[in-house]
């Protein structure tokens, strides 16, 4: 089993959605405590530099963005964001 940080930016992302919608995130998030790794809607950014940045979609709405320390089974939630804003970051990245 791996621990959960969030990290402060994510955390003050959550405090400012709608109640419903933080608590799916939650929950999706919780699920990564047993397997963290890409598969289903988790994946593996083809990044150049370590370290290794994954991605997690919630619904059809949000993209949350984590590191895996796997010798320390530590998951660290870096940002939260909705998944438009996401795909523009990571498209804008790609070019």
């Amino acid at each position: 089993m791996f621990t959960i940080v969030i990290e402060k930016r994510a955390r003050e992302f959550l405090k400012k959605i709608p109640i419903k919608s933080r608590r799916i995130i939650v929950d999706k998030i919780h699920e990564l405590i047993h397997d963290p790794f890409p598969g289903g809607n988790k994946e593996k950014l083809d990044y150049p530099h370590p370290p290794a940045v994954y991605r997690l979609h919630v619904s059809r709405s949000f993209t949350v963005f984590y590191l895996i320390e796997e010798e320390e089974q530590l998951v660290k939630i870096e940002k939260i964001m909705t998944i438009e804003k996401a795909h523009k970051r990571y498209s804008y990245r790609k070019r």
